[in-house]
């Protein structure tokens, strides 16, 4: 049976793109296209879709205001349409914490190998929309949660580890709650969250803000400290390094990897390289199977790894993938996943 899709967007020229772009795939049924809140509200009780796409910036209700009101209503997949600007990826995050399950940019209509590619793109996530697990929505405290006793970890700990953490569909959320789960002193953190170029400065300040430590973009050739974390920029690999006895980032704008640029493939595979057994790996949710290669290398390196459980994935594809490698010693959900890995960090080094 099609998926039911619902267009909500003002712009005349985006309902009409992405409605052709719905209409081309077989496995989808375009059951509306609405040009404000109001008639999405109608046509959502009319039609019941299964995903709607839905523009942030509306005349009368904005996206988030229906958003919201829609997640509490009626729970449906939706993929946010996102204004490449600063306010537009900060109101996207806002709407991935309000429930929504992915997003992507407005389309760029500049050639048409940039259209055919938007439009793979947005159907995928759309189809991935369909499939994915309604979380409910959490709020974005700024004072990190989790207020349990931690364990101290070791100052050898904090300057010879690494943690790596790869994600996408539902991942950035994810990525929150895991970091607000970790004490201030911590050993290096890098990320890699499958998301464009334009998203990941914001995303970087939005868990910078949010969390014990300091988080930033990665910038090529810094030195990995320790109460830090680092976030791949978008359209770039990350990889880390050893120069002496420091971890330090090297990005690259490589062939895709997986279909993907960042890779959490590339990031994990330098991680097994350099870190071996010193690294401490995390595959969180996300659609495909970007990562499970790379963890599996780390596994087989002697380092840790963690995978999140499926009740707690938006999209169970990539944790799954990971294990039916035999890549993964703990799959925990994602509530426990902080604790579990300090007590594996407590326990190192301890002599």
């Amino acid at each position: 049976m099609a998926i039911k899709v619902l267009v909500v967007d003002d712009s005349t020229l985006i309902r009409s793109l992405l409605g052709k772009m719905i209409e081309s795939d077989p496995e989808l049924s375009l059951v509306g296209m609405a040009a404000d809140a109001y008639m999405a509200k109608d046509m959502v009780n009319q039609f019941r879709p299964d995903v709607i796409t839905l523009d942030i910036e509306m005349p009368k209700v904005d996206g988030l205001t229906f958003l919201d009101r829609l997640m509490k209503a009626r729970p449906t997949a939706v993929v946010m349409i996102s204004a490449l600007t600063e306010e537009g990826a900060d109101a996207t995050f806002n709407a991935l914490a309000l429930g929504a399950v992915d997003f992507i940019p407005k389309p760029k209509l500049d050639s048409p190998q940039g259209f055919n590619e938007y439009q793979d793109l947005i159907l995928e996530k759309i189809k991935s929309a369909a499939n994915a697990k309604l979380l409910k929505a959490q709020p974005s405290t700024s004072t990190p949660v989790n207020s349990s006793i931690k364990p101290a970890l070791s100052q050898r700990t904090v300057n010879t580890q690494l943690v790596a953490i790869g994600a996408s569909t539902g991942g950035t959320e994810a990525i929150l709650s895991l970091l607000k789960q970790f004490p201030a002193v911590m050993p290096p953190i890098v990320i890699t969250q499958h998301m464009p170029a334009g998203f990941t400065r914001t995303f970087a300040d939005r868990l910078n803000k949010l969390t014990r430590f300091n988080v930033k973009q990665a910038e090529d050739g810094e030195r990995l400290l320790p109460c830090h974390a680092y976030v791949a920029p978008g359209d770039q690999h990350l990889e880390i390094i050893k120069v002496g006895g420091s971890f330090k980032v090297k990005l690259s704008q490589g062939d895709k990897v997986s279909g993907h640029r960042p890779s959490v493939d590339v990031l994990f595979h330098s991680v097994a390289q350099y870190a071996g057994e010193n690294a401490t790996a995390v595959i969180l949710t996300g659609m495909g199977k970007d990562g499970a290669d790379g963890i599996k290398a780390i596994d087989m390196q002697g380092g840790k790894t963690f995978a999140q459980g499926e009740q707690s994935c938006v999209v169970f594809g990539m944790p799954k993938e990971a294990i039916k490698r035999g890549a993964i010693h703990h799959v925990v959900e994602l509530p426990q996943l902080g604790d579990k890995l300090l007590q594996y960090l407590a326990s190192v080094n301890r002599d």
